[in-house]
């Protein structure tokens, strides 16, 4: 029996996984284009949809850094926060832990604090205007050096009693999690939770680095992980939190379809899964199409059991986590 899309919708969720920049629309890259006095290679919203048409990860990191060319000021880092917050809140996003690639503005000459202070202004907005609480996630490109991202911890100084963790993104192939060790354990020093892509297109080996060597809190994605049972058998004992994109992974080509996600046969090994949207502007959802890719395939007590997951595997307190627990268990009867 399909499971009723209000019931998808309704049912309430945290997202673990979302990279602010990867929720500028088309129709905003456009607006900041304009307001900005930017001019981007494309002519219509149209073929910049187009233009979404992906292979693998570079090919939409891209034009993933040419659309953030177009932010430029606080008030765009926070119409951008404010407006994914409106599409999460439809989605019954009660709680979200965003990433923000800071490096990806500072190499063109943005300060840090434009934006910090912007993403933090729009989080704000939005928990008074939806009720959605939410934190930072600061994420170190791994395309550039160590040296690179420790020039950027520095940067952050001012603001880590409002940033809850760091993670690791960008292209995964050549750039194992072991080249950030040292500025991983930094960050540990400084109180900061550490989450990291790892077994998207990396082999489970890297999933491996980025458990033992930057002694992650929370894994994101991990697919791959399931090639070494070993691993899984690991991640299952420790209650390891994964953020998967099932769109994403789809888009990127990860995987082929939806019927052969991984998601059903990670909940059956008793891997503590989420489901997320990634940069949900590029991969074609926000958080509930990410829940209805994969719906046809689990029952409803397995969507109950992700969102749950989505509030056991973030960093709000164990009082907010009990909360949210007891809404799911009240909504879903």
């Amino acid at each position: 029996m399909a499971i009723p899309d209000a019931f998808i919708t309704g049912l309430p969720k945290a997202e673990l996984h979302l990279h602010i920049e990867g929720s500028l629309e088309p129709e905003q890259m456009f607006d900041f284009a304009r307001r900005n006095r930017i001019q981007i290679p494309f002519a219509s919203v149209e073929e910049l949809r187009a233009a979404y048409k992906f292979s693998q990860l570079q090919d939409f990191l891209d034009i993933y850094y040419r659309g953030a060319d177009v932010l430029r000021t606080e008030a765009d880092f926070h119409d951008l926060a404010l407006a994914y917050f409106e599409r999460a809140h439809a989605d019954g996003v009660v709680h979200a832990e965003i990433f923000f690639d800071p490096q990806t503005h500072t190499d063109r000459g943005l300060p840090f604090q434009v934006v910090a202070d912007g993403l933090l202004a729009g989080m704000t907005s939005a928990e008074a205007r939806y009720g959605v609480t939410s934190s930072l996630i600061l994420c170190f490109l791994r395309h550039l050096d160590e040296a690179a991202a420790f020039t950027t911890l520095q940067a952050a100084e001012p603001w880590l009693d409002r940033i809850a963790g760091v993670g690791l993104d960008s292209s995964e192939v050549g750039h194992p999690p072991s080249k950030f060790a040292r500025v991983f354990a930094a960050a540990g020093s400084e109180g900061l939770k550490r989450v990291a892509h790892a077994g998207e297109e990396g082999p489970p080996e890297y999933v491996v680095e980025a458990l033992d060597l930057l002694k992650i809190d929370r894994l994101d994605h991990g697919n791959r992980a399931l090639e070494s049972p070993e691993l899984v058998t690991r991640l299952a004992r420790n209650g390891m939190a994964l953020t998967v994109c099932p769109l994403s992974n789809l888009k990127l080509c990860v995987v082929g379809d939806a019927a052969d996600h991984p998601i059903p046969i990670m909940l059956k090994q008793g891997l503590r899964a989420t489901i997320n949207s990634d940069d949900p502007a590029y991969f074609g959802g926000y958080v509930a199409d990410n829940y209805r890719a994969v719906a046809p395939y689990l029952e409803r007590e397995d969507l109950i059991t992700l969102a749950r997951n989505s509030f056991l595997g973030s960093f709000l307190p164990d009082a907010a986590v009990t909360r949210h627990l007891s809404a799911i268990d009240a909504f879903a009867g």
